[in-house]
This record gives C-alpha cells, sequence and structure tokens, in this order.
C-alpha cells in the first residue's frame, strides 16, 4: 500500500470524515435515517475459505432507523483506475458476508445486512472504469444472461466535484478534496486556516494529527518534489510555515509546474512526430503497391493510432488487396 493510501486510510479511520463524507456526497435519503453516533469501525481483515489472506482499506458499520439494523460502509481508496474494480468489490462484499456469517452477525429476521460499497478516488483522469460488474461480463443470447451477477458500486471520484460547490461546505472531505484540488499554497494555506477552526477541540487531536501527516507528508511533498518539507505536529504549525514562506514557495510551485509541463509537452511531441513518420511511410508503401489510395482509404488512416499502423505496415506485403490491409 502506497503513502497516499495510509494517508488516507488514516483519515477515514476518524468517525467524522465518514459522517462527513456521507452527508455532503451520498445525496440520497436513506442518509438522513443514520445514527451516526453509532458508527463502529469494524476489523478490515479477513481469511477466505481456502485460506488466503484479503485485505481491504476501512470499513464501518452504523444504525440505519429504529431497528439495529447496520449499514456496513466499505470504503476502498484509489489514486489510478482499475478497470475491474467491480471485482475487487465484489471479492471484499464476499469476504464480509462470509465473516458476518460467521460471527453470527445477521438481522433480526435471520438475513445479512445491506452493505454500500464505496470507492473514493483522487486521481488526475476521470474515472472510466466500470460500476457495475455486469458490465465487464460478455453478454450471451439465451437463458444464461440471467445468471450475470450484478454488484454496483458507488463512485466518488474528487477531480469531477466543482471548487464551487466544495467552497461553501463546512464538511471535512469537502476540505479534503479543496487541498487535492488546490494550485497555490494561498488556496491550501485559506483550507488549512478552516481545519484549525474546526479542529481545535480537545477530542479532534488524533484527526488534527491525520490530516497534518497526510499534508506534509504526501501532499506538499507531490507538490514540491525536492524541496524539504520539516516534521510537523499540529495543523496551525503547517499554517504558520505556509504562511511564512508563501512567496518562496509560489515560485517553486511555479518551477515545478513548468518542468512538468515542458517534460510533458517533448513526450507529447516525440511520440506525435513517430506517428506522423509511421504514417507517411505506410502511405507511400501502399500507393507502391496499389495505386492512388482513395477516400476511405485516406480516411482510415487519419484516424489510425501508432498500433494500429504497425499493424497495418505488417500485413501489407501479404496482403493481395487494399481491402484487405484494413481488415487487419
Amino acid at each position: 500500500m502506497t503513502t497516499h493510501d495510509n494517508s488516507y486510510k488514516l483519515l477515514f479511520s476518524h468517525p467524522r470524515m465518514v459522517e462527513d463524507l456521507l452527508r455532503g456526497f451520498v445525496r440520497e435519503a436513506w442518509v438522513g435515517e443514520l445514527d451516526f453516533s453509532t458508527l463502529e469501525k469494524v476489523s478490515a481483515s479477513f481469511v477466505s475459505d481456502d485460506l488466503r489472506d484479503r485485505e481491504d482499506d476501512v470499513i464501518w458499520r452504523v444504525r440505519w432507523g429504529r431497528d439495529w439494523l447496520y449499514v456496513y460502509l466499505l470504503l476502498e481508496f484509489q489514486s489510478t483506475v482499475d478497470t475491474f474494480m467491480a471485482v475487487r468489490m465484489m471479492t471484499y462484499m464476499g469476504l464480509l458476508y462470509q465473516e458476518l456469517i460467521r460471527g453470527g452477525k445477521l438481522t433480526a429476521t435471520g438475513k445479512l445486512p445491506p452493505v454500500l460499497p464505496i470507492v473514493l478516488y483522487n486521481g488526475s483522469k476521470r474515472w472510466n472504469a466500470a460500476k457495475d460488474i455486469v458490465d465487464l461480463i460478455e453478454v450471451v443470447p439465451g437463458g444464461l444472461a440471467h445468471y450475470r451477477p450484478q454488484l454496483r458500486y458507488l463512485l466518488l471520484d474528487e477531480g469531477a466535484c466543482d471548487e464551487s460547490d466544495l467552497l461553501p461546505l463546512r464538511n471535512l472531505a469537502a476540505a479534503l478534496f479543496r487541498l487535492e484540488k488546490s494550485r497555490q499554497p494561498q488556496d491550501m494555506g485559506a483550507v488549512i486556516g478552516a481545519l484549525v477552526d474546526w479542529l481545535k477541540a480537545p477530542e479532534q487531536t488524533g484527526l488534527r494529527r491525520a490530516f497534518t501527516v497526510w499534508i506534509t507528508r504526501v501532499l506538499l511533498r507531490g507538490r514540491m518534489p525536492g524541496v524539504n518539507i520539516p516534521e510537523m505536529n499540529e495543523l496551525h504549525e503547517v499554517q504558520t510555515m505556509l504562511a511564512e514562506r508563501v512567496i518562496e514557495w509560489t515560485e517553486e510551485w511555479k518551477e515545478q509546474g513548468l518542468q512538468q509541463g515542458l517534460q510533458q509537452g517533448l513526450q507529447r511531441g516525440i511520440q506525435q512526430g513517430l506517428q506522423q513518420g509511421e504514417l507517411l511511410l505506410l502511405k507511400r508503401q501502399l500507393a507502391r503497391r496499389f495505386g492512388v489510395l482513395p477516400p476511405w482509404a485516406e480516411a482510415r488512416l487519419a484516424q489510425a493510432d501508432r498500433t494500429q499502423l504497425e499493424q497495418w505496415a505488417e500485413v501489407i506485403l501479404d496482403a493481395k488487396t487494399l481491402e484487405e490491409v484494413f481488415q487487419a
């Protein structure tokens, strides 16, 4: 597990973070029926029937309505897109249910309690993986289609949250998302100032410490690699440090962004140049073998990526017609 995953796990090991996440970002009526004073962390380690250890991130349970019916909240933290996340979530839920059965933790009617699987994603690209396992399984004709499993998880994509929606929220999860999206030390300082005010009570010492660790060891070091970030124990220390070094660090921040942008631009330019060269060479080879290229062939070539161009280049010598080349 990465430092980022560990720090998120630490943050969401506090009930206030879980409560704010649900209140602020799960806009469904049943959330209003939860008794958040009953939030209780559940062991996140399970041993499946074949004795292989499996561990997910954070699991909570909370009382729902007037009955002692628990809604289990299964949180998974992701910084990269996982195409088969739905399969992972189905596995985690199956292991959780096995554990509940072994422990006799069923409802009054002898059934299993509901589970809300949540994927909290903070990657730079937008999440594009299937959110229901049924969408990962090949569609087949006939009655066999009825046996395809269905399991949907709730995706919370931080990058898709609009800043104008996050700004007015007095919400710890929203503050976390704003820090992730901050692009200037001044913006970060404003959010940290709000956190200092919200988390000043003595009973919130652990959560203040968790935010401090994440900001200094993950967020700041990710924004400014190579810059020495001193260890700090309290959020107000981070706030003071940002205020004192805001001008210096703003320049550092800009320089890091410029260097990263130049490197990414150079890499894109190289890739585009290679693809353009392969395209021109393939066009010459096709014209020499089959004559002047018709408009439909020109259109296919213009839309192709490097992988497709390389595939066509491999079959050109064996193909008897132009159409055979583009069937590859």
